[in-house]
């Protein structure tokens, strides 16, 4: 069959995409990967021939505000709502006009912001698939919304609280959003949908969920075509390790410090992460995304280098400090490796909470942690073994989800059917507490 993947071009979403591309091409069969000049290359090693962003604007993931002015710093309940506008809604029309220009294909699968292929498979019919690439933001009656990074509520006060904020949420982005996706479903001429914006990003027939059920809250009305998949891992990068890697003590414990390559600031979490750590004995491995940062702020214990690669990394890793990122939590997870988690921006403090949740690692509530805030984290990650013990469990439900392959076998049956894509299982929560 002939399948487009669309990823928005950001490493958060192109990774897990192009995990299931490469599944598919192995397969044997025809994957066009739709994403922007930056990632394309990333679609061609998995084997798929890449598709650019045309009639949508393409643009640097680290630098919205020059392609979107309206786009801020992603910090608070604002921002998000700009950023949900500007980059995901509003690219959604030339979006969906690349993808009917470049098709006809037998499957459309997107990561759930790239929402042009859900409007594409409107116009045309076509079978279409998201993939989850962030904890779920489906609402729920069980769950606060997303976006205030708050543990459910207990009780009937509790839940009255989580169902005003539902209704705050609706009436603060929800109706601006939903008026956003009117307008950019209007000028393709397709109808009113028939929910909200945020709901919509999912598909109604198959949602491939990036986790597990342990990283999730219980949700008794989860829709039964929302399957977990466990991690959808990138292959290899290929990266040569660092010239020091060779010389790290291996009497220390390992820890990473990262920031992705969205939050790239390092003094929101790098530089006080170095200094909290400095004469702590450990080895901190900064991965700093691409620049490189004074030698007079790297410690004697400290080592940096733009990229590391994750598969010789994770194994000696003790401890991940991370902003948050969804694919590097995942990725640490799948290894066994607790987490200290500092997210500020978009969706990185409800990724925080939903990690202190599981019980595999901490959450510091804040973006731009104290050094000493760090230092008090990583202490007591490494002194209390019930932090590894739980990240080796989700680890553990990670593998069993089967990543790439399961969600292939997923699409295959949705290809094959074209009908919504159930769940065996009635009720996917009685493993997990």
């Amino acid at each position: 069959m002939r399948v487009l993947v669309a990823a928005m071009p950001m490493a958060g979403h192109v990774q897990p995409l192009a995990a299931v591309a490469a599944e598919l091409a192995r397969r044997g069969h025809e994957v066009v990967g739709y994403t922007g000049a930056k990632y394309g290359p990333r679609f061609a090693e998995a084997g798929a021939t890449w598709l650019p962003w045309e009639q949508a604007p393409d643009f640097e993931e680290s630098d919205l505000p020059a392609t979107f002015p309206a786009v801020s710093d992603g910090r608070g309940p604002t921002a998000v709502a700009a950023n949900l506008e500007h980059v995901f809604l509003r690219t959604g029309g030339g979006q969906a006009r690349d993808i009917l220009a470049a098709g006809p294909f037998d499957l459309l699968v997107s990561d759930q912001l790239a929402i042009g292929s859900g409007l594409a498979a409107e116009r045309s019919g076509t079978p279409w698939a998201s993939v989850g690439i962030s904890p779920l933001a489906l609402p729920s009656r069980d769950v606060p919304p997303i976006g205030f990074a708050l543990l459910p509520a207990r009780g009937p006060a509790g839940r009255l609280r989580d169902a005003v904020l539902r209704r705050m949420s609706q009436l603060l982005l929800g109706r601006r959003l939903d008026a956003v996706a009117a307008e950019v479903r209007a000028a393709l001429d397709l109808p009113a949908a028939r929910a909200g914006a945020l709901e919509s990003f999912y598909s109604p027939q198959l949602v491939l969920a990036h986790g597990v059920p342990e990283l999730e809250y219980p949700r008794s009305d989860l829709p039964p075509h929302v399957h977990f998949v466990g991690h959808l891992a990138p292959p290899p990068s290929g990266r040569p390790l660092p010239p020091w890697w060779s010389s790290l003590p291996e009497d220390r414990p390992l820890v990473h410090v990262t920031q992705g390559t969205y939050d790239v600031d390092p003094a929101d979490l790098l530089l006080p992460s170095l200094e909290g750590l400095a004469d702590a004995p450990v080895t901190v491995a900064a991965a700093t995304g691409g620049a490189e940062l004074p030698a007079d702020r790297v410690p004697g214990n400290a080592h940096q280098a733009g990229f590391l690669p994750y598969d010789s990394l994770l194994p000696r890793t003790s401890v991940m400090v991370t902003n948050g990122g969804w694919g590097g939590v995942l990725a640490a997870l799948a290894a066994g490796v607790p987490l200290v988690v500092a997210g500020g921006t978009l969706d990185k403090p409800e990724i925080a909470r939903r990690v202190a949740y599981s019980g595999a690692g901490l959450d510091l509530r804040t973006g731009r942690p104290k050094p000493a805030a760090v230092r008090a984290a990583v202490e007591r990650v490494l002194a209390e073994p019930s932090f590894a013990e739980r990240a080796r469990a989700v680890g553990e439900s990670l593998a069993r989800h089967g990543g790439a392959a399961t969600a292939a076998d997923l699409l295959e049956r949705l290809a094959e059917t074209g009908a919504p894509v159930r769940r065996d299982e009635e009720d996917p929560w009685t493993s997990v507490r």
